[in-house]
């Protein structure tokens, strides 16, 4: 059951969260509100790795999650991102489960170890993949759980295979040609299950995470992304690129296009 579109009984923090990313609308556990909600996260909380280029310690418990993300309105990655907007849904009464992917996209094949937290939500006795903590193009609106059901979500599209090796496979439609996104089995995952992982990627000298400044977050005309000190601007224009010239300059576009006060 949903809330009955009601906000009266909303925990202070679910509400902040909800202004955080801007939704106003229904409470109703739909399917629809979901897809609502992932897409006004998606354009609002950038996915970023700037604490762990500091060398700032991660938490993935709620309340710091909360402080981080929702009261100094800054991004996080996947094991960030998701584990609180896992949170969030399960306040507005959506069944999730968490659980570990295996990333496919630009990786060796097979590639490496599960890095990757994503979210399995139930709607409308129907199953969603859900996902707001991937830096690259990724859906922008949650994926039913059928096999082979095709996704066009404006000018991409996403579906569901199956391996039998690697259980649940998201794939991209690219130049005519489907490709591996991230793989993932249902095993049900605890929370303390990601803290090797985040450990891993916050910690080792081979972890993506600790090379570069990796920032992005979707908007309306395309997205905003930070590759290591290169800014890029992608918009029905095309993309508009630039590297600022002092730290303080730097600052000043991670304000401005991602709304990230350092």
């Amino acid at each position: 059951m949903g809330l009955n579109d009601s906000r009266d009984n909303l925990k202070p923090e679910v509400q902040a969260y909800l202004e955080r990313i801007g939704y106003s609308g229904p409470l109703d556990g739909s399917a629809a509100a979901l897809a609502e909600l992932q897409e006004c996260h998606l354009h609002t909380v950038p996915y970023e790795n700037l604490d762990i280029l500091q060398r700032i310690p991660l938490s993935l418990e709620i309340p710091e999650l909360i402080e981080k993300i929702v009261n100094r309105r800054r991004g996080g990655y996947c094991f960030e991102l998701n584990a609180l907007f896992g949170w969030l849904l399960r306040e507005l009464a959506y069944p999730v489960t968490d659980l570990m992917s295996r990333f496919w996209r630009d990786e060796p094949n097979p590639p490496p170890k599960r890095r990757h937290h994503v979210l399995k939500v139930k709607a409308e006795d129907a199953y969603y993949l859900c996902d707001v903590g991937v830096g690259g193009i990724v859906p922008r609106r949650p994926i039913q759980m059928v096999e082979g059901l095709e996704h066009p979500q404006g000018d991409e599209c996403y579906r569901l295979e199956r391996d039998p090796e690697y259980g649940w496979m998201l794939c991209e439609l690219k130049h005519g040609e489907w490709s591996r996104l991230y793989s993932f089995t249902e095993e049900p995952q605890l929370a303390k299950d990601f803290i090797m992982a985040t450990y891993w990627c916050e910690n080792a000298p081979e972890s993506i995470f600790t090379q570069n400044a990796m920032v992005a977050m979707r908007t309306r005309e395309g997205r905003n992304t930070v590759a290591g000190k290169e800014f890029r601007l992608f918009t029905s224009e095309g993309v508009r690129s630039f590297i600022p010239e002092t730290e303080e300059e730097y600052k000043e576009a991670l304000r401005t296009y991602f709304n990230i006060i350092i």
